[in-house]
């Protein structure tokens, strides 16, 4: 009885609503615990995926690409290997390579000539233009001449006189000849005579001079071109009165066809080059611009000077310059390069491809397999960007020009494309083995540009 009482007042007591709540709590915090489980396995697989999945794909694709292409020649090289050093190469070439000496060079006029009036007078007529280029004998001014025509036909006219008295004279003298083979006259008289008609002769001979002065100074008042140049700016205008005694002349011609180049270079070379001028050489010299990057004119070495300046320890050279295009200018201040020498099929590769280390000078170059060998070079000449190598290195092998700091003697590298990046590195490059396989059957392009 007491205990089905009890199970009554239990009953009575039970709240229906209350078990309903709980039953709900319990659903959702099962589902919040659900999503938190999805949402840290989904984090997990996107880490994993953008970490390890990938990368393994991307690296196995080229293995598996070499190991297709490469199994029709009996199985593939094409295994993944640590990706190496990207560097850039180039090939030695064989190619016959000029030396030169270089200097600072300034040109200067073959023949500079400031036009000056020979005579005194009115500048009537300029018959050039500033900056044209005249040939000699061409008209450049004329003065007033009528002054000189005036002291000609006086100078004629004395002539006139003195020839008539001279003729006087000679009659004179015969007659008193005459008289003194008879013994008539004295041979005073007679000499007294004869003297009068040498005193005329005298007279008409600088008559005559006076009238070849005059003719002069009418030549000379028409200016012409003493050479062939170009005309400068023009320092008397038309009317003035000129004289031949002004310092400063009427105007400066400068001949540019052909224009001497001067220019120094070391005594040290100075015996090389006066040993090939003495052999009858012709040593050819190239004219460059300020910033040596534009070749002007070619011309030829015409000598050297027959001193050394003692300050500086330079030897002093003039070459020509046939100047045919008008490129080079008086005073114009140009690089010289002499081209003392020719090196008949030398290796010759870019001076950046040299490193200087404690025991020399040395190269890496890339071999068939894709490692880097650090070879000892010797230079033999340098000429601007490239170098001879005299001994340590073959026409054709390829030798690392960019990313040199990265590699080592050994090492494995990624030959690139000038200005490509490593993320742009195609599979046959990216893996150690990659350099083999692919479409061609066996190399890839890495392995063709390194070696």
């Amino acid at each position: 009885m007491d205990t089905d009482r009890i199970e009554e007042e239990a009953r009575l007591l039970h709240d229906p609503d209350e078990d309903t709540n709980r039953s709900q709590q319990k659903g959702a915090g099962r589902w919040i615990l659900s999503l938190l489980v999805l949402a840290g396995l989904g984090y997990f697989i996107y880490y994993a995926w953008g970490h390890w999945v990938k990368p393994a794909a991307a690296d196995a694709t080229p293995a598996q690409s070499a190991a297709a292409g490469g199994g029709g020649r009996g199985g593939g090289r094409g295994g993944v290997g640590p990706r190496g050093a990207a560097v850039v190469t180039i090939a030695a070439r064989r190619v016959d390579m000029p030396v030169y000496l270089r200097g600072l060079g300034t040109a200067a006029a073959n023949n500079t000539v400031v036009v000056r009036s020979r005579v005194d007078g009115q500048l009537q007529h300029v018959a050039f233009r500033e900056g044209q280029f005249v040939e000699q004998g061409d008209l450049l001014a004329e003065i007033d001449k009528r002054p000189f025509e005036v002291q000609l036909a006086q100078a004629k006219g004395q002539l006139a006189r003195d020839q008539a008295q001279l003729q006087s004279a000679k009659m004179e003298q015969q007659r008193n000849q005459l008289l003194l083979e008879k013994g008539l006259i004295p041979r005073q008289q007679v000499d007294l005579q004869a003297a009068t008609v040498a005193q005329y002769e005298g007279a008409i001979q600088a008559d005559q001079a006076l009238i070849d002065s005059a003719n002069l100074q009418i030549t000379y008042s028409r200016i012409i071109a003493p050479i062939s140049g170009q005309i400068g700016l023009r320092l008397v205008d038309e009317g003035n009165i000129i004289r031949a005694a002004d310092p400063n002349g009427m105007v400066v011609i400068t001949q540019l066809e052909p224009i001497a180049v001067l220019f120094s270079i070391p005594e040290d070379n100075l015996g090389d080059v006066l040993k090939k001028l003495r052999a009858g050489q012709q040593l050819r010299v190239e004219a460059w611009d300020h910033d040596d990057s534009k070749k002007i004119a070619d011309g030829i070495l015409l000598t050297a000077d027959n001193q050394i300046d003692a300050t500086t320890g330079t030897s002093k050279l003039k070459a020509i310059f046939d100047n045919k295009n008008n490129a080079l200018y008086p005073n114009q201040f140009v690089n010289v390069r002499l081209l003392i020498d020719v090196l008949r099929g030398a290796v010759v590769v870019p001076g950046a491809t040299i490193q200087r280390g404690s025991q020399g000078t040395f190269v890496y170059v890339v071999t068939e397999d894709q490692t880097a060998e650090l070879r000892m070079v010797t230079i033999k000449e340098t000429e601007g960007n490239d170098v001879a190598i005299a001994s340590g290195l073959k026409p054709g092998e390829s030798v690392v020009l960019e990313g040199m700091d990265k590699v080592q003697d050994g090492g494995r590298v990624d030959v690139q494309s000038p200005g490509q990046s490593s993320e742009e590195v195609p599979g046959g490059r990216r893996g150690g083995g990659g350099g083999f396989g692919g479409g061609r059957g066996g190399r890839g392009r890495g392995q063709r540009n390194g070696g």
